[in-house]
Protein backbone atom coordinates (compact mmCIF):
# COMPACT_ATOMS: atom_id res chain seq x y z
CA UNK A 1 0.00 0.00 0.00
CA UNK A 2 1.22 3.51 -0.76
CA UNK A 3 2.84 5.50 2.02
CA UNK A 4 1.53 8.94 2.96
CA UNK A 5 4.82 10.54 1.88
CA UNK A 6 4.50 13.42 -0.57
CA UNK A 7 7.58 12.60 -2.72
CA UNK A 8 8.31 9.03 -3.84
CA UNK A 9 8.52 6.67 -6.80
CA UNK A 10 5.91 3.94 -7.17
CA UNK A 11 5.89 1.04 -9.63
CA UNK A 12 3.17 -1.19 -11.08
CA UNK A 13 3.22 -3.93 -13.70
CA UNK A 14 0.77 -5.35 -16.18
CA UNK A 15 0.75 -8.46 -18.36
CA UNK A 16 -0.95 -8.96 -21.71
CA UNK A 17 -3.77 -11.29 -22.71
CA UNK A 18 -1.09 -13.63 -24.12
CA UNK A 19 0.69 -14.08 -20.79
CA UNK A 20 0.33 -17.71 -19.60
CA UNK A 21 -1.51 -16.78 -16.39
CA UNK A 22 -3.83 -14.45 -18.29
CA UNK A 23 -4.64 -17.12 -20.86
CA UNK A 24 -5.72 -19.27 -17.92
CA UNK A 25 -7.84 -16.46 -16.47
CA UNK A 26 -9.54 -15.86 -19.82
CA UNK A 27 -10.35 -19.53 -20.36
CA UNK A 28 -11.79 -19.78 -16.84
CA UNK A 29 -13.95 -16.70 -17.35
CA UNK A 30 -15.03 -17.79 -20.84
CA UNK A 31 -16.31 -21.05 -19.36
CA UNK A 32 -18.05 -19.11 -16.58
CA UNK A 33 -19.76 -17.01 -19.29
CA UNK A 34 -20.71 -20.20 -21.13
CA UNK A 35 -22.65 -21.43 -18.11
CA UNK A 36 -24.17 -18.05 -17.18
CA UNK A 37 -25.46 -17.66 -20.74
CA UNK A 38 -27.43 -20.87 -20.30
CA UNK A 39 -28.22 -20.57 -16.60
CA UNK A 40 -27.85 -17.15 -14.88
CA UNK A 41 -27.91 -18.87 -11.47
CA UNK A 42 -25.10 -21.32 -12.29
CA UNK A 43 -22.46 -21.86 -9.64
CA UNK A 44 -18.97 -22.11 -11.12
CA UNK A 45 -15.47 -22.42 -9.68
CA UNK A 46 -13.16 -23.12 -12.60
CA UNK A 47 -9.35 -23.38 -12.69
CA UNK A 48 -7.18 -23.60 -15.78
CA UNK A 49 -3.58 -24.74 -16.27
CA UNK A 50 -1.70 -23.91 -19.47
CA UNK A 51 1.65 -25.34 -20.55
CA UNK A 52 3.38 -26.43 -23.76
CA UNK A 53 0.59 -27.38 -26.19
CA UNK A 54 -1.69 -28.42 -23.33
CA UNK A 55 -4.59 -26.93 -21.38
CA UNK A 56 -6.06 -28.56 -18.28
CA UNK A 57 -9.52 -27.60 -16.97
CA UNK A 58 -10.58 -28.43 -13.41
CA UNK A 59 -13.23 -27.29 -10.98
CA UNK A 60 -16.85 -27.63 -10.04
CA UNK A 61 -20.15 -26.50 -11.48
CA UNK A 62 -23.78 -26.64 -10.43
CA UNK A 63 -26.20 -25.68 -13.15
CA UNK A 64 -29.47 -26.60 -14.81
CA UNK A 65 -27.34 -26.91 -17.94
CA UNK A 66 -25.45 -30.18 -18.03
CA UNK A 67 -21.65 -30.22 -18.11
CA UNK A 68 -20.77 -30.88 -21.75
CA UNK A 69 -17.05 -31.55 -21.84
CA UNK A 70 -16.79 -31.23 -25.63
CA UNK A 71 -18.39 -27.80 -25.46
CA UNK A 72 -15.97 -26.70 -22.72
CA UNK A 73 -13.03 -27.85 -24.83
CA UNK A 74 -14.35 -25.74 -27.71
CA UNK A 75 -14.66 -22.70 -25.44
CA UNK A 76 -11.07 -23.08 -24.29
CA UNK A 77 -9.75 -23.59 -27.81
CA UNK A 78 -11.57 -20.51 -29.11
CA UNK A 79 -10.06 -18.34 -26.38
CA UNK A 80 -6.57 -19.39 -27.46
CA UNK A 81 -7.49 -18.74 -31.09
CA UNK A 82 -8.85 -15.26 -30.33
CA UNK A 83 -5.68 -14.35 -28.43
CA UNK A 84 -3.71 -15.31 -31.53
CA UNK A 85 -1.55 -18.28 -30.58
CA UNK A 86 -0.41 -20.16 -33.69
CA UNK A 87 3.06 -21.24 -32.58
CA UNK A 88 4.77 -24.61 -32.64
CA UNK A 89 4.68 -24.95 -28.85
CA UNK A 90 1.16 -23.56 -28.39
CA UNK A 91 -1.30 -23.60 -31.27
CA UNK A 92 -5.05 -23.37 -30.92
CA UNK A 93 -5.63 -26.04 -33.56
CA UNK A 94 -3.57 -28.88 -32.12
CA UNK A 95 -3.11 -28.22 -28.39
CA UNK A 96 -4.40 -31.00 -26.13
CA UNK A 97 -7.14 -30.11 -23.66
CA UNK A 98 -8.00 -32.23 -20.63
CA UNK A 99 -11.27 -31.58 -18.79
CA UNK A 100 -11.80 -32.55 -15.14
CA UNK A 101 -14.80 -30.32 -14.40
CA UNK A 102 -17.38 -31.96 -12.12
CA UNK A 103 -20.52 -31.24 -10.08
CA UNK A 104 -20.32 -28.86 -7.10
CA UNK A 105 -20.02 -30.23 -3.57
CA UNK A 106 -23.39 -30.68 -1.89
CA UNK A 107 -21.91 -29.35 1.38
CA UNK A 108 -20.99 -26.04 -0.22
CA UNK A 109 -24.42 -25.77 -1.83
CA UNK A 110 -26.16 -26.32 1.50
CA UNK A 111 -24.17 -23.58 3.19
CA UNK A 112 -24.56 -20.99 0.46
CA UNK A 113 -28.06 -21.47 -0.94
CA UNK A 114 -31.03 -19.49 0.28
CA UNK A 115 -33.68 -21.49 2.11
CA UNK A 116 -37.12 -21.10 3.62
CA UNK A 117 -35.72 -19.36 6.73
CA UNK A 118 -32.27 -18.43 5.42
CA UNK A 119 -30.89 -15.80 3.06
CA UNK A 120 -28.30 -16.71 0.47
CA UNK A 121 -24.92 -16.77 2.18
CA UNK A 122 -21.46 -15.79 1.04
CA UNK A 123 -19.66 -18.49 -0.93
CA UNK A 124 -16.62 -18.28 1.34
CA UNK A 125 -15.07 -16.33 4.18
CA UNK A 126 -12.59 -13.58 3.41
CA UNK A 127 -11.76 -9.91 3.14
CA UNK A 128 -12.16 -7.80 0.00
CA UNK A 129 -10.94 -4.30 -0.87
CA UNK A 130 -12.00 -1.63 -3.29
CA UNK A 131 -10.04 1.52 -4.12
CA UNK A 132 -10.29 4.75 -6.08
CA UNK A 133 -8.00 7.76 -6.43
CA UNK A 134 -8.18 10.97 -8.46
CA UNK A 135 -4.90 10.40 -10.35
CA UNK A 136 -6.61 9.54 -13.65
CA UNK A 137 -10.04 10.27 -15.20
CA UNK A 138 -10.88 6.61 -14.53
CA UNK A 139 -10.08 7.18 -10.83
CA UNK A 140 -7.38 4.52 -10.95
CA UNK A 141 -3.77 4.65 -9.73
CA UNK A 142 -1.71 6.06 -12.58
CA UNK A 143 1.06 3.39 -12.70
CA UNK A 144 -1.26 0.41 -13.30
CA UNK A 145 -3.51 2.48 -15.57
CA UNK A 146 -0.73 3.32 -18.02
CA UNK A 147 0.91 -0.11 -17.73
CA UNK A 148 -2.39 -1.65 -18.91
CA UNK A 149 -2.84 0.85 -21.72
CA UNK A 150 0.61 0.22 -23.19
CA UNK A 151 -0.02 -3.52 -23.48
CA UNK A 152 -3.55 -3.03 -24.81
CA UNK A 153 -2.10 -0.87 -27.58
CA UNK A 154 0.41 -3.59 -28.46
CA UNK A 155 -2.43 -6.11 -28.65
CA UNK A 156 -4.59 -3.83 -30.79
CA UNK A 157 -1.72 -3.13 -33.20
CA UNK A 158 -0.90 -6.85 -33.45
CA UNK A 159 -4.47 -7.94 -34.09
CA UNK A 160 -5.24 -5.15 -36.55
CA UNK A 161 -2.14 -5.95 -38.59
CA UNK A 162 -0.64 -2.51 -38.00
CA UNK A 163 2.56 -4.29 -36.96
CA UNK A 164 3.57 -7.77 -38.08
CA UNK A 165 6.43 -8.54 -35.70
CA UNK A 166 4.61 -8.91 -32.38
CA UNK A 167 3.55 -12.15 -30.72
CA UNK A 168 0.93 -12.37 -27.93
CA UNK A 169 3.00 -12.62 -24.72
CA UNK A 170 4.13 -9.32 -23.16
CA UNK A 171 4.67 -7.50 -19.86
CA UNK A 172 5.02 -3.84 -18.89
CA UNK A 173 6.24 -2.08 -15.77
CA UNK A 174 6.08 1.65 -15.03
CA UNK A 175 7.74 3.61 -12.23
CA UNK A 176 6.20 7.04 -11.67
CA UNK A 177 7.62 9.89 -9.61
CA UNK A 178 5.14 11.49 -7.23
CA UNK A 179 5.49 15.06 -6.01
CA UNK A 180 3.14 16.42 -3.37
CA UNK A 181 1.33 13.11 -3.63
CA UNK A 182 0.57 13.40 -7.36
CA UNK A 183 2.23 11.57 -10.28
CA UNK A 184 4.32 13.88 -12.45
CA UNK A 185 6.49 11.75 -14.76
CA UNK A 186 7.91 8.30 -15.42
CA UNK A 187 11.35 7.48 -14.06
CA UNK A 188 11.62 4.10 -15.81
CA UNK A 189 9.49 2.06 -18.20
CA UNK A 190 10.05 -1.65 -18.89
CA UNK A 191 8.34 -3.48 -21.76
CA UNK A 192 9.12 -7.09 -22.59
CA UNK A 193 7.27 -8.45 -25.59
CA UNK A 194 7.41 -11.64 -27.57
CA UNK A 195 8.29 -11.05 -31.22
CA UNK A 196 8.92 -12.78 -34.52
CA UNK A 197 12.44 -14.21 -35.04
CA UNK A 198 13.28 -11.78 -37.86
CA UNK A 199 12.43 -8.62 -35.89
CA UNK A 200 15.48 -6.52 -35.04
CA UNK A 201 15.87 -5.04 -31.59
CA UNK A 202 16.05 -1.54 -33.10
CA UNK A 203 12.72 -1.88 -34.90
CA UNK A 204 11.14 -3.26 -31.75
CA UNK A 205 12.60 -0.56 -29.50
CA UNK A 206 11.59 2.28 -31.84
CA UNK A 207 8.04 0.93 -31.99
CA UNK A 208 7.76 0.47 -28.22
CA UNK A 209 9.14 3.96 -27.59
CA UNK A 210 6.50 5.45 -29.92
CA UNK A 211 3.71 3.60 -28.09
CA UNK A 212 4.91 4.61 -24.63
CA UNK A 213 5.31 8.26 -25.68
CA UNK A 214 1.78 8.28 -27.07
CA UNK A 215 0.21 6.59 -24.03
CA UNK A 216 1.88 8.62 -21.28
CA UNK A 217 0.70 12.19 -20.68
CA UNK A 218 2.69 14.96 -22.34
CA UNK A 219 6.04 15.48 -20.63
CA UNK A 220 5.90 12.22 -18.65
CA UNK A 221 8.27 10.16 -20.83
CA UNK A 222 11.33 8.82 -19.03
CA UNK A 223 14.87 9.42 -20.37
CA UNK A 224 15.71 7.10 -23.26
CA UNK A 225 18.33 5.26 -21.21
CA UNK A 226 15.62 4.42 -18.66
CA UNK A 227 13.36 2.80 -21.25
CA UNK A 228 14.06 -0.94 -21.11
CA UNK A 229 12.76 -3.02 -24.03
CA UNK A 230 13.34 -6.77 -23.75
CA UNK A 231 16.26 -6.19 -21.38
CA UNK A 232 17.42 -9.84 -21.59
CA UNK A 233 17.59 -9.70 -25.40
CA UNK A 234 15.32 -11.59 -27.79
CA UNK A 235 11.93 -12.92 -26.67
CA UNK A 236 10.77 -15.42 -29.28
CA UNK A 237 9.62 -18.41 -27.22
CA UNK A 238 6.80 -17.24 -24.98
CA UNK A 239 3.32 -17.91 -23.71
CA UNK A 240 2.67 -21.34 -22.17
CA UNK A 241 5.50 -22.79 -24.24
CA UNK A 242 7.92 -20.65 -22.25
CA UNK A 243 6.26 -20.81 -18.83
CA UNK A 244 3.22 -22.55 -17.37
CA UNK A 245 0.16 -20.50 -16.48
CA UNK A 246 -2.53 -20.82 -13.81
CA UNK A 247 -5.79 -19.07 -13.07
CA UNK A 248 -5.58 -16.46 -10.33
CA UNK A 249 -1.85 -15.74 -10.22
CA UNK A 250 -2.07 -12.09 -11.29
CA UNK A 251 -4.30 -10.62 -8.58
CA UNK A 252 -2.32 -7.37 -8.26
CA UNK A 253 -2.34 -6.87 -12.03
CA UNK A 254 -6.11 -7.48 -11.91
CA UNK A 255 -6.70 -4.78 -9.29
CA UNK A 256 -4.67 -1.69 -8.37
CA UNK A 257 -1.06 -2.55 -9.13
CA UNK A 258 -0.11 -2.67 -5.46
CA UNK A 259 -1.31 0.87 -4.73
CA UNK A 260 -4.06 -0.44 -2.42
CA UNK A 261 -4.59 -3.43 -0.12
CA UNK A 262 -5.70 -6.77 -1.55
CA UNK A 263 -7.69 -9.40 0.30
CA UNK A 264 -5.86 -12.22 -1.47
CA UNK A 265 -8.74 -13.81 -3.39
CA UNK A 266 -8.57 -14.15 -7.17
CA UNK A 267 -11.52 -13.31 -9.42
CA UNK A 268 -11.48 -15.31 -12.65
CA UNK A 269 -13.48 -18.50 -12.98
CA UNK A 270 -15.73 -17.63 -10.02
CA UNK A 271 -19.43 -16.94 -10.34
CA UNK A 272 -20.74 -13.84 -8.52
CA UNK A 273 -21.96 -15.71 -5.44
CA UNK A 274 -18.25 -15.89 -4.61
CA UNK A 275 -17.63 -12.70 -2.63
CA UNK A 276 -13.95 -12.81 -3.55
CA UNK A 277 -15.20 -11.42 -6.83
CA UNK A 278 -18.55 -9.72 -6.28
CA UNK A 279 -17.68 -7.95 -3.02
CA UNK A 280 -14.41 -6.66 -4.50
CA UNK A 281 -16.46 -5.23 -7.37
CA UNK A 282 -18.92 -3.67 -4.91
CA UNK A 283 -16.11 -2.12 -2.86
CA UNK A 284 -14.57 -0.58 -6.00
CA UNK A 285 -17.99 0.72 -7.07
CA UNK A 286 -18.56 2.43 -3.73
CA UNK A 287 -15.02 3.81 -3.46
CA UNK A 288 -15.16 5.21 -7.00
CA UNK A 289 -18.47 6.97 -6.37
CA UNK A 290 -17.15 8.42 -3.09
CA UNK A 291 -14.14 9.96 -4.86
CA UNK A 292 -16.23 11.11 -7.83
CA UNK A 293 -18.63 12.80 -5.41
CA UNK A 294 -15.76 14.88 -4.05
CA UNK A 295 -16.01 13.32 -0.59
CA UNK A 296 -12.34 12.27 -0.74
CA UNK A 297 -9.42 12.34 -3.17
CA UNK A 298 -8.70 8.68 -2.52
CA UNK A 299 -10.66 5.98 -0.77
CA UNK A 300 -10.17 2.36 0.24
CA UNK A 301 -13.07 0.18 1.41
CA UNK A 302 -12.70 -3.17 3.17
CA UNK A 303 -15.57 -5.67 3.40
CA UNK A 304 -15.45 -8.99 5.26
CA UNK A 305 -17.66 -12.08 5.01
CA UNK A 306 -18.17 -15.56 6.48
CA UNK A 307 -19.25 -18.56 4.44
CA UNK A 308 -22.99 -19.09 4.59
CA UNK A 309 -23.63 -15.66 6.23
CA UNK A 310 -25.43 -13.11 4.09
CA UNK A 311 -24.41 -9.76 5.54
CA UNK A 312 -20.84 -8.43 5.68
CA UNK A 313 -19.23 -8.84 9.07
CA UNK A 314 -17.51 -5.45 8.82
CA UNK A 315 -17.28 -2.34 6.62
CA UNK A 316 -14.22 -0.10 6.88
CA UNK A 317 -13.63 3.13 4.95
CA UNK A 318 -10.17 4.73 4.80
CA UNK A 319 -9.72 8.03 2.95
CA UNK A 320 -6.09 8.56 4.00
CA UNK A 321 -6.92 11.90 5.57
CA UNK A 322 -8.46 13.25 2.37
CA UNK A 323 -12.16 13.12 3.36
CA UNK A 324 -14.29 16.25 3.43
CA UNK A 325 -16.44 14.70 6.16
CA UNK A 326 -16.14 12.15 8.94
CA UNK A 327 -15.38 8.67 7.57
CA UNK A 328 -17.98 7.12 9.87
CA UNK A 329 -20.63 9.13 7.99
CA UNK A 330 -19.42 7.61 4.73
CA UNK A 331 -19.59 4.12 6.21
CA UNK A 332 -23.13 4.77 7.39
CA UNK A 333 -24.14 6.19 4.02
CA UNK A 334 -22.94 3.27 1.93
CA UNK A 335 -24.93 0.78 4.01
CA UNK A 336 -28.03 2.76 3.09
CA UNK A 337 -27.09 2.99 -0.58
CA UNK A 338 -26.44 -0.68 -1.28
CA UNK A 339 -27.42 -4.07 0.05
CA UNK A 340 -24.01 -5.69 0.51
CA UNK A 341 -25.28 -9.25 0.86
CA UNK A 342 -24.15 -11.54 -1.97
CA UNK A 343 -27.60 -11.44 -3.55
CA UNK A 344 -27.88 -7.70 -3.04
CA UNK A 345 -24.56 -7.09 -4.80
CA UNK A 346 -25.43 -9.42 -7.67
CA UNK A 347 -28.78 -7.73 -8.16
CA UNK A 348 -27.53 -4.14 -7.88
CA UNK A 349 -24.59 -4.64 -10.25
CA UNK A 350 -26.38 -7.14 -12.53
CA UNK A 351 -23.65 -9.72 -12.13
CA UNK A 352 -25.57 -12.84 -13.18
CA UNK A 353 -24.79 -12.15 -16.82
CA UNK A 354 -22.08 -13.51 -19.14
CA UNK A 355 -19.86 -10.42 -18.75
CA UNK A 356 -16.64 -11.85 -17.39
CA UNK A 357 -14.32 -12.73 -20.29
CA UNK A 358 -13.57 -9.02 -20.99
CA UNK A 359 -12.48 -8.58 -17.37
CA UNK A 360 -9.80 -11.26 -17.56
CA UNK A 361 -7.10 -9.14 -19.26
CA UNK A 362 -5.98 -5.52 -18.70
CA UNK A 363 -7.59 -5.20 -15.29
CA UNK A 364 -11.03 -5.54 -13.74
CA UNK A 365 -11.18 -1.85 -12.78
CA UNK A 366 -10.90 1.46 -14.57
CA UNK A 367 -12.62 0.03 -17.64
CA UNK A 368 -15.11 1.61 -20.02
CA UNK A 369 -18.84 1.35 -19.27
CA UNK A 370 -19.87 2.01 -22.90
CA UNK A 371 -21.45 -1.44 -22.98
CA UNK A 372 -24.33 -1.18 -20.50
CA UNK A 373 -23.97 -4.81 -19.42
CA UNK A 374 -20.22 -4.84 -18.77
CA UNK A 375 -18.20 -3.32 -15.92
CA UNK A 376 -21.31 -2.11 -14.07
CA UNK A 377 -19.15 -1.55 -10.98
CA UNK A 378 -17.45 1.32 -12.83
CA UNK A 379 -20.64 3.37 -13.14
CA UNK A 380 -20.93 6.71 -11.34
CA UNK A 381 -24.62 6.61 -10.45
CA UNK A 382 -24.46 7.07 -6.66
CA UNK A 383 -22.97 10.57 -6.54
CA UNK A 384 -26.16 12.53 -5.90
CA UNK A 385 -27.44 10.04 -3.32
CA UNK A 386 -24.10 10.09 -1.50
CA UNK A 387 -24.08 13.88 -1.33
CA UNK A 388 -27.63 13.91 -0.02
CA UNK A 389 -26.94 11.34 2.69
CA UNK A 390 -23.70 13.03 3.76
CA UNK A 391 -25.20 16.50 3.54
CA UNK A 392 -22.47 17.68 1.16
Amino acid sequence: MLHDRSHYVFTSESVSEGHPDKISDQISDAILDYFLTRDPEARVALETLTTTNRVVLAGEVRSHHAINQDALLDVARNVVKDIGYEQEGFHWKDLEIDCFVHEQSADIAAGVDAGENKEEGAGDQGIMFGYAVDETPELMPAPIHYAHRILKRLSDDRKSGKVSFLRPDSKSQISLAYENGKPVHATTVVVSTQHEPDCSQKILRDYIRSVVEEILPQGWMCPDEDLYVNPTGQFIIGGPDGDAGLTGRKIIVDTYGGAAPHGGGAFSGKDPTKVDRSAAYAARYLAKNIVAAGLASKCSIQLSYAIGVSKPLSIYVNTYGSATCDESKIEEAITKLMDLSPRGIRTHLKLNAPIYLPTAAYGHFGRSTSNAQEFTWEKLDLIDQLKTLIGA
